[in-house]
Parts: structure tokens; C-alpha cells; sequence
């Protein structure tokens, strides 16, 4: 009895991030499932970087099915593989936790996958729709670049300040990353942290200050996430679902472009003062 109650409580999907950085979607449906995933994985010989790459495939075969498949069936099997990429791309990372095996090289793994599966989707979208496709897609695939690479930046910084959680901006000199990894690594270090405007200051005082300074991270840093629903993929994915069944990819190519950006202009702005408060609160 005792051991079917144990099972049954290691079963159950445990809370893994913080409340303030879960939308409704993330915090009810994905999570969850990636968790159970990654608890029934666990001890098998699948490793993280295994399911960061299954999660890119995931990608290319929703460019497949959106772009080869009839209407509506496209539709359903696209967005069904997409929803699938939101699982895999939350499960590769509590595996890594669940297992001990979380390492900025699997971050970059992850990274290159999910970039790699999206280039592949919006060529595929833009060959198969053609027109002015062709120019809107190079505009929304680096609009969705910047938006991406910032909301993660700003994410995975709030998780620093506020809770001590490392990632790759602070752990660059890991000897898991050398040559083009690295390259990769500084590169989007580097993007993240132009995104993330007067943010050296702040951290350095939230490295110098402790407990006290993570809690004043918790409250002034929660003022950039405003913006995290609408700029991070789980929208997006149903927009493009949504735009494939009015019958052309042009519709969320354009949103990308524009609307996004905009929230990413307000969103950049957001950042900037709440780095330069919370680095006042801390002086």
C-alpha cells in the first residue's frame, strides 16, 4: 500500500516554475503533460537532447501537414504536431531536471532545434502559398527571431534575479561549449542582452545582494512579464492554425511582422525601466 502511494505521489506532475510565469494554456494543458512525459521517461536511455530534437521534428511535420495535406485535414494535422512542439519543448527541460542533466549545451540544443523546425515551417508555408508570401515570411521568420530571443531573455532573467536559476548568460565559460557552440551561445547572448537594455547594473547588484535582493527581483521584475502571453509561441501557434483555415499563411506572416513587433517595442521599453528601478531599489 505504502508503495502504491508513493508511486501514485511521484506521479502526480509537480510544480516546476513559478505561478507568474505560466500562462493558462502552459499552467493547464502543456505543462502538465510535459512533466507526465518526463516522468515517464526518466529512466529510460531517451535523453533530453533526444526530445529537444523529436520536439524539431515535431515542427517540420506541421510544415508537412499544413503544406501537403487537403483542407481541413492540413489545418487539424498542423496544428496537432504544433501543439505536440509546445509538449516536447517543455518536456526536454524537465527531463534535464528530473535527471541532473541540465547544462547550457542542452540549452543551445534546444534553442537550435526550435529555430531549425520554424525555418523549416515558414519556408515551407511561403513555397506553398507563393505571392507576396515570399516577402512577408523573411520579415515575420526575423521578427519572430527578436520576439522569441527577448521574451526568453527576459524570462530566464526574472528566473535568475528572483529564484537563483542559471542559464546561459551567466554560464557562458562552461566547458560543454566550445567552437560553434559557442559562437551560437555568445551570439544569442549577445542579441538577448541588446533586447535587454540596462540590465548589467541590476544584475550585478542582484548577484551582490542576496536573499533580499531576489525578493525585490520577485516584485519589480514581475512589472516586465506583462507582455509574455501575446510575444511567447503558444498564441502564435493558434494564430497560424487559424490563419491556414481562412486559406493562406499571409495573415499571421503580417501579424508577426507588425502587431508583434509593436508589443516587442513596448515590451523592450518595459524591460529597460525595470531594470533601471530595480537597480535603484538595490543601490
Amino acid at each position: 500500500m505504502a508503495d502504491g502511494a508513493a508511486a501514485g505521489t511521484e506521479a502526480k506532475p509537480k510544480k516546476t516554475r513559478p505561478p507568474e510565469l505560466e500562462d493558462g494554456l502552459n499552467l493547464h494543458v502543456f505543462h502538465p503533460i510535459s512533466h507526465r512525459l518526463a516522468l515517464a521517461l526518466r529512466r529510460t536511455p531517451v535523453s533530453p537532447n533526444m526530445v529537444s530534437v523529436a520536439s524539431g521534428l515535431s515542427i517540420v511535420a506541421a510544415a508537412a501537414s499544413y503544406t501537403l495535406l487537403p483542407y481541413p485535414h492540413n489545418v487539424a494535422a498542423g496544428l496537432a504536431f504544433h501543439l505536440l512542439w509546445h509538449i516536447l519543448d517543455g518536456a526536454d527541460g524537465d527531463l534535464a531536471r528530473l535527471t541532473g542533466r541540465t547544462s547550457p549545451l542542452g540549452e543551445v540544443i534546444d534553442g537550435i532545434c526550435d529555430y531549425s523546425g520554424h525555418v523549416v515551417l515558414y519556408t515551407a508555408l511561403a513555397f506553398h502559398a507563393g505571392g507576396w508570401c515570399w516577402m512577408a515570411a523573411p520579415l515575420a521568420a526575423a521578427s519572430r527571431i527578436l520576439q522569441a530571443n527577448h521574451i526568453e531573455s527576459v524570462r530566464r532573467t526574472y528566473l535568475w534575479r528572483a529564484y537563483g536559476v542559471p542559464w546561459i548568460a551567466n554560464t557562458r565559460n562552461s566547458v560543454a561549449q566550445r567552437g560553434i557552440v559557442a559562437g551560437l551561445t555568445a551570439a544569442y547572448v549577445r542579441l538577448g542582452a541588446w533586447l535587454n537594455p540596462q540590465s548589467g547594473e541590476a544584475d550585478a547588484r542582484v548577484e551582490a545582494g542576496g536573499a533580499a535582493a531576489q525578493e525585490l527581483s520577485r516584485r519589480i521584475g514581475r512589472r516586465a512579464l506583462f507582455l509574455q502571453e501575446w510575444l511567447g509561441p503558444n498564441r502564435r501557434t493558434l494564430l497560424l492554425a487559424l490563419s491556414m483555415a481562412v486559406g493562406t499563411p499571409l495573415w499571421f506572416f503580417l501579424i508577426e511582422a507588425t502587431l508583434l513587433n509593436l508589443l516587442l517595442i513596448a515590451s523592450v521599453r518595459r524591460q529597460r525601466r525595470v531594470n533601471a528601478d530595480l537597480a535603484a531599489a538595490l543601490s
